[in-house]
């Protein structure tokens, strides 16, 4: 407050200090005005006494004569009758017209005439107009110096001075004063009232903030939007953004976010609904989106967190936290997959130890040829499982794990996976994680899909290889994709109906994706809906198989 009240005092001297220039500047050239006009009136007046025939007559008289010529001469004189009444008509000061030699034969003193005249009469007898501010025998003046020309020979022969005195001249100067006094008062209070209002005004604005605390808050929220990993974006109650740090212009794919409105930004729909989100509870009268529902944006499973920002009772719009989660979705969907194949083997290994319990058994018991039996039954229920080894071609470790361990979790479901007879991969998965991400996704929504489908449920997964390019088919026994449903479109979880869409809204578009960073993709071969047909899925992984390093016999070296 106190910084408030100095900068008023500051507003108020700057404005009194405006006004008193202005007002000397005013004053200065009314001033000048009034100078002016005197002068120019002295000059008309001399200009028309010079030009009086008897003027110049007489004038041209008195020059001729060799002589001085007498007070007494030149009292009651006509050049003295005719300056009287000029002086009389016009209020100036003297008129004063002298000869050739300077003398006064006209005079407002009849002292003086005769006399020489105290100013200099120079200028007038070389032909030339003057024009001055001097001091005589009457006083300072504003005076005109007119030569005064022989009618015969128009020859200077004197001169006529007029004058006019200072209080005469500035006679309207306290009118202008007063004038310029009151414009000066009323811009003074004018310019009061408007620093009042617009000090009021930026308190509104900046909410109280002083000029240093506004300085300090932009320091802090530029070090922290540039400081966050997360992007930051806010908007004002009219929808127009305010704020955005490079994060959320990188994970939204839009350079130019300030000052553009919040709908008419090119963002998916559940994103803009997102970011202006309905309240999440209305108990807490809070606005904002669910930050636990994630939405695929181009090629990130982000979190936005909305929250409404105020300030004493005053709405100043939302403020949306965008998280990017890509790499703990991704690291999620890696870990289940090891995961699944954990559980596989955990049950693999459990059974091979049931296995080698009985077989251990026979042989204590001394029944070595019903161990043997045993042995081969095993070796033989080895070779015709459920999942075939499709030929013996499907021999790759990476994958026959996967496969087995979703295998296990679909039997778990009431589904069948399969592969299928024409897969062949006669290469070895050098990039597990980004094939484990692409397959089990695959497999996992396919799964899902027959869970809701008729029986019997079924998945069947055909794998080929061709050089460095892992090609793979998904299909399954579910009800299909509807039409225009967005199996790789920007969805959230809440959205989806199970038993209508193909898929839980996020592993599909990650997995397109991921197929998409190894310049491979991944479509919708068949939306089915058939009865006993669902939808097939394709995949191309282009980098991610590189040769055995021992070939199998027969094969090509």
């Amino acid at each position: 407050m106190r910084f408030s009240t100095q900068m008023l005092l500051w507003q108020l001297a700057c404005v009194t200090g405006i006004v008193a220039i202005c007002t000397g500047v005013f004053v200065s050239i009314g001033v000048q005005q009034l100078r002016a006009e005197a002068e120019t009136s002295a000059l008309s007046i001399a200009r028309t006494v010079a030009a009086d025939s008897d003027a110049r007559a007489g004038v041209a008289r008195a020059s001729a004569d060799i002589g001085t010529p007498s007070n007494a001469s030149l009292r009651g004189g006509p050049l003295s009758v005719l300056a009287a009444a000029a002086e009389a008509n016009t209020g100036a000061l003297f008129i004063v017209i002298t000869d050739d030699h300077g003398i006064r034969l006209a005079h407002p003193d009849p002292q003086m005439l005769g006399a020489e005249v105290s100013t200099g009469f120079a200028e007038a007898l070389a032909g030339r107009e003057t024009v001055s501010w001097e001091s005589g025998t009457l006083g300072e003046s504003a005076r005109a110096k007119v030569p005064v020309r022989d009618p015969d020979t128009d020859e200077p022969v004197g001169e006529v001075s007029v004058g006019f005195a200072p209080s005469s001249v500035f006679k309207e100067l306290p009118l202008l004063l007063g004038g310029v006094a009151l414009a000066a008062t009323a811009a003074l209070a004018l310019g009061a009232v408007v620093s009042i209002v617009l000090r009021r005004r930026l308190e509104r604005l900046t909410l109280g903030l002083q000029p240093e605390e506004m300085s300090a808050l932009i320091q802090n929220q530029a070090a922290v939007l540039d400081g966050v990993g997360d992007g930051v974006l806010a908007w004002g109650p009219d929808g127009v953004v305010t704020v955005a740090n490079t994060t959320a212009a990188r994970l939204l794919g839009i350079s130019d976010l300030v000052g553009r409105r919040i709908h008419d930004l090119a963002l998916p729909g559940p994103v803009i609904a997102a970011l202006a989100g309905e309240p999440k509870s209305p108990s807490r009268g809070r606005r904002g989106s669910d930050a636990d529902e994630p939405v695929v944006l181009a090629d990130h499973v982000v979190f936005i967190d909305t929250h409404p920002v105020s300030r004493p009772n005053r709405d100043l719009g939302m403020i949306a936290v965008i998280r990017d989660r890509t790499d703990v979705v991704t690291l999620t969907d890696r870990l289940e997959s090891v995961a699944s194949m954990t559980d596989a083997l955990r049950v693999q290994r459990h059974e091979f130890a049931n296995r080698l319990h009985v077989a251990a058994g026979l042989m204590d018991a001394g029944r070595v040829p019903d161990a043997r039996d045993y042995l081969d039954d095993v070796l033989d229920a080895s070779r015709s499982a459920d999942i075939p080894a499709a030929g013996g071609h499907l021999t790759e470790p990476f994958l026959l794990s996967l496969v087995e361990a979703k295998s296990a979790q679909a039997g778990e479901r009431g589904v069948l996976l399969t592969v299928g007879s024409d897969s062949l991969v006669r290469g070895v998965v050098s990039a597990p994680e980004e094939v484990a991400t692409v397959l089990a996704n695959l497999v996992d929504n396919a799964v899902r899909a027959a869970v809701y489908g008729k029986q019997p449920r079924w998945v069947d997964v055909e794998l080929l290889d061709d050089g460095d390019t892992l090609g793979m088919t998904v299909s399954d026994s579910g009800q299909g994709v509807p039409d225009g449903a967005q199996v790789f479109g920007e969805m959230r979880r809440k959205e989806l109906d199970p038993d209508a869409v193909h898929g839980r809204g996020i592993g599909l578009p990650l997995v397109r994706d991921v197929a998409a960073r190894l310049g491979g993709e991944v479509w919708l071969a068949d939306a089915g809906g058939r009865e006993g047909s669902g939808a097939v899925f394709c995949a191309r992984l282009p980098g991610v198989m590189r040769p055995p390093a021992h070939p199998e016999r027969g094969e090509d070296r």
